[in-house]
């Protein structure tokens, strides 16, 4: 009977664990697809998430991720790399193979951001090697696909757009074997949609208008199918320059008009100024001067406020590291103090040993000198009884 109670209460536990895991499962996927709509959303649930996870550590691994890539998303690269160095450093706790090579390639992604790009490679190369020794190589072509994703950038940006374009297709052709085997392309949607973009912005430069309007319009479709409105946005202000530099400002403007309007709540100043910059040269384009202005002060506005919000970042990321140092400096005059009351009650020890050693001593020697005097009167004593 006993044995069947504890099989009983076991096996729900096992099912309140399972429903747990898949609810956390289910809420770390919604606010995934969420990441380029509202990021906010996302770091606040990831933050939650964080405080509620307990001991679980892989499933405090994926919050931290959760909310460094929100972060990522609002283009807060400090604040993300933040994030993902908390993951980092939880990692040696956990079993989860596919998890490290995860958190360890958005490490390298992060530094790749930031611009770090000896430190991007390292972790690029470490996610690149545990892949490689990953058992089973169906489970990695998603995790190899944007480790060469991100190299294109870092080529793309250091090299040249020939060999970054290489590394794309290499990235995208990893994707999509991912997407076939798993049979779910929406896990993989947003990488693409990022290959994509960069893939038609190097044959932009390369002046391949063709191949930069396939791409940027295949960007466009694998955004939609998450419904990325902020990958949607940026992969239209691609498209409307190729319109813009073969002269079609009409359906540069109207393109361009679209991509503000499915990213108005995404709250990314870099894209609007982007957007609003490039709406202001094709309405000059024109001759129209009424919309020109209005776009142009929209622009500047735009800087204006991106620049604050950089100004702020700086500020608190400064202040935060003024009150580490202040947080250390208090440490370190704890520990001072506590060091030398440690030393001086050692030194009381110490002398009230030396101290109470000494009257020993004296109590002993006293004793001794006391008995040999003894000794001595009682030996003359005796002497005097036998001389008489």
């Amino acid at each position: 009977m006993v044995c069947l109670f504890l099989i009983a209460v076991l096996s729900i536990s096992e099912a309140a664990y399972a429903q747990k895991k898949q609810n956390f499962d289910s809420i770390i996927k919604a606010n995934t697809a969420l990441m380029y709509k509202n990021p906010d959303k996302a770091i606040a649930t990831g933050l939650e998430l964080i405080k509620a996870t307990g001991d679980n550590i892989d499933a405090k691994i994926r919050a931290y991720k959760l909310v460094s890539d929100g972060y990522s998303s609002k283009r807060d690269y400090e604040k993300s790399l933040e994030y993902v160095i908390k993951a980092n450093e939880l990692l040696p706790r956990t079993n989860n193979k596919l998890l490290k090579i995860s958190i360890v390639a958005k490490t390298g992604i992060q530094y790749h951001q930031l611009k770090i790009y000896d430190k991007a490679i390292k972790y690029l190369d470490e996610a690149e090697q545990l892949c490689m020794e990953f058992p089973h190589k169906d489970s990695i072509h998603g995790s190899l696909g944007v480790n060469y994703i991100v190299r294109g950038f870092i080529y793309k940006d250091k090299l040249n757009c020939d060999i970054a374009i290489s590394f794309f297709d290499k990235g995208i052709n990893e994707l999509l074997t991912a997407s076939k085997i798993h049979k779910n392309l929406s896990n993989h949607a947003s990488s693409l949609s990022i290959a994509k973009y960069n893939k038609g912005n190097c044959y932009l430069m390369m002046s391949d208008n063709k191949l930069a309007i396939k791409n940027f319009e295949e960007s466009i479709y694998y955004a939609k199918v998450i419904k990325a409105n902020s990958l949607q946005a940026f992969a239209q202000k691609g498209l409307s320059q190729v319109y813009s530099s073969e002269g079609n400002y009409n359906g540069a403007i109207t393109i361009l008009n679209d991509a503000l309007r499915i990213s108005k709540d995404v709250d990314d100043l870099v894209l609007n100024e982007e957007l609003y910059r490039l709406l202001s040269v094709n309405y000059l384009a024109l001759n129209k001067w009424d919309q020109y202005q209005d776009t142009r002060l929209k622009y500047l506005k735009n800087q204006t406020d991106l620049m604050k919000r950089e100004r702020k970042s700086v500020s608190e990321s400064l202040n935060e590291k003024e009150n580490q140092e202040q947080k250390n400096i208090e440490n370190c005059t704890s520990k001072f103090w506590g060091g030398i009351t440690l030393l001086v009650l050692v030194l009381v020890f110490v002398i009230l040993f030396f101290v109470l050693s000494i009257k020993k001593t004296k109590v002993a020697i006293a004793k001794l000198e006391q008995k040999i005097s003894f000794l001595q009167n009682d030996t003359s004593d005796n002497g005097i009884k036998n001389g008489n």
